[in-house]
């Protein structure tokens, strides 16, 4: 969905937990290629940035809460020198809340060497290692499972005095989903998890200069590298002066690469296993029409990641595209104050409709997701009061129905109005004149050109490639009828013991 996060409030979409990007470069200015990587990641978090640099002997970081442009500038980079660096920007979604204790990398000791860590993902796992590691005296400062996976690697890696055994300890160890990248002082290392989940891509520098990873191939366009492919699942990959070797950490499990990148997550000019981001949601947009046609004047797609199926949409359709909604690029999101008047106006902070172009019209309004409702509600009333006499809501992904545990901001079924609600019943309480997902089978078959077929869906299917432990899932599989019906149970069950004594 297109909306801003306001104080207070959660927000109306599912949320991309980090980016992760490095570099290994002698004789290049890894600092600010990292930064401009950053940059160019920007949109899977913006809670804090940081970068971490070795030059040979030891490393040196620098990190704080804020956009990447806010937390660096010519000073800062200028003090990062080295021929190694990882970088991340993060949206939090387990652990601690924003706090430069929770930005990454992190750091962790091995004897007097330092290693720095970035992660994308979420661990299910970590609160017996999390025990192991207190029990040993290391001192966890951030509360997050990142910080966890770095201490642990450090940790085995003191006692081997192998860096590879210490990250295999770590992935055979550590549940969940993660995308990583390491800095020793001189060597830059990268790894996945068994399934997957989270991309992880690798390219080349131009003239042998040096090699970068990323979470996109947006990342490594900004700084010239060419696309060489994926680190695979399992797999730890290790940059050095000695070259690029490569060896499985872990065995590779079933292929479960997260959907949602496609339909919201990744930038759209970004490729992922082969497919162009871009062409995927035109194809989604296109199937979608054929799935859910709906009579209209226009078809309006819900600025940025709801344009493509939009066009797609209507190319399918016949039914002209227009650009009736406009984004407002620069409000940011974690850094907005506003009164509680301006909060009121919520959505309207991000998104204004054209009356120009939409009064007096029916439209058919294509987004790429309903989490929570509430911003399609808002919208809907926006664009009524804009003039629109129908719109009709289709959405490019399956009904959420299920929360996330590998590094998505769903905690709970509760919160997934989809989960609650009929789909008549979300149409009424939104005040759309139609309602329409895409199914399943239409969104996999959106995705002609992946290369290694296997997703993780989840959160439309509730089938989930890493098996949840009970303490973590134990209240987040109940919907809002069965918190009801459990308080009901124990009013009930406290009404009866008072009748017995």
């Amino acid at each position: 969905m297109s909306t801003s996060i306001l104080p207070g409030e959660r927000p109306d979409r599912l949320e991309e937990e980090c980016a992760v990007f490095g570099v290994f470069a002698p004789g290049e200015d890894v600092a600010r290629m990292t930064c401009f990587g950053l940059q160019a990641l920007q949109h899977r978090g913006q809670e804090s940035a940081g970068i971490a640099v070795g030059d040979g002997e030891t490393i040196m970081a620098s990190k704080d809460l804020g956009l990447v442009t806010q937390v660096f500038d010519e000073a800062s980079l200028a003090a990062l020198t080295g021929f190694v660096a990882v970088g991340h920007a993060r949206y939090s979604t387990s652990g601690a809340a924003a706090s430069w204790e929770a930005a990454q990398p992190h750091i962790s000791a091995i004897d007097e060497t330092l290693i720095a860590l970035a992660h994308n993902g979420t661990l299910v796992n970590t609160n017996s290692l999390r025990a192991r590691l207190i029990d040993d005296g290391i001192q966890l400062r951030s509360g997050t499972d990142s910080e966890v996976a770095a201490k642990a690697i450090g940790d085995i890696t003191k006692k081997t005095h192998h860096l590879r055994e210490g990250i295999r300890f770590a992935m055979e160890h550590l549940k969940g989903a993660y995308a990583m990248v390491l800095a020793s002082p001189d060597c830059l290392y990268a790894f996945r998890d068994p399934n997957g989940i989270r991309p992880l891509c690798m390219g080349k520098l131009p003239d042998d200069r040096g090699w970068v990873v990323s979470s996109e191939t947006c990342g490594l366009d900004i700084v010239g590298a060419e696309y060489v492919r994926d680190v695979n699942p399992g797999e730890i990959v290790r940059f050095s002066k000695d070259g690029v070797t490569s060896e499985q950490g872990v065995p590779a499990g079933r292929r479960a690469s997260c959907i949602f990148e496609y339909v919201y997550f990744a930038r759209p000019d970004s490729v992922m296993d082969g497919q162009s981001v871009y062409q995927a949601r035109r194809n989604m947009g296109r199937i979608l029409a054929r799935e859910a046609p709906a009579d209209a004047d226009l078809v309006l797609g819900v600025p940025d990641s709801g344009i493509p199926s939009a066009m797609g949409f209507a190319f399918e359709s016949g039914i002209p595209y227009a650009d009736g909604i406009v984004k407002n690029r620069y409000v940011g999101r974690t850094f907005i104050q506003p009164t509680q008047a301006m909060r009121q106006l919520g959505i309207r902070l991000k998104l204004n409709p054209l009356p120009s172009v939409i009064s007096g019209k029916r439209l058919d309004v294509i987004d790429d997701s309903i989490v929570r409702g509430n911003t399609s509600k808002k919208l809907i009333e926006m664009l009524r009061q804009a003039g629109a006499t129908e719109v009709h809501m289709r959405i490019v992904s399956p009904e959420v129905l299920w929360p996330c545990f590998y590094g998505i901001d769903t905690d709970t079924r509760d919160q997934l109005i989809a989960a609650n609600m009929t789909n008549d019943e979300m149409c009424e309480w939104m005040g759309a004149d139609s309602l329409a997902f895409i199914s399943l089978q239409g969104l996999r078959d959106s995705l002609p050109d992946v290369r290694t077929p296997g997703y993780c869906e989840a959160c439309f299917s509730g089938e989930y490639p890493v098996d949840i432990p009970a303490y973590t899932a134990r209240n987040s599989f109940m919907t809002k009828a069965d918190f009801a019906a459990a308080y009901e149970k124990e009013a009930q069950e406290a009404e009866n013991t008072q009748v017995s004594v």
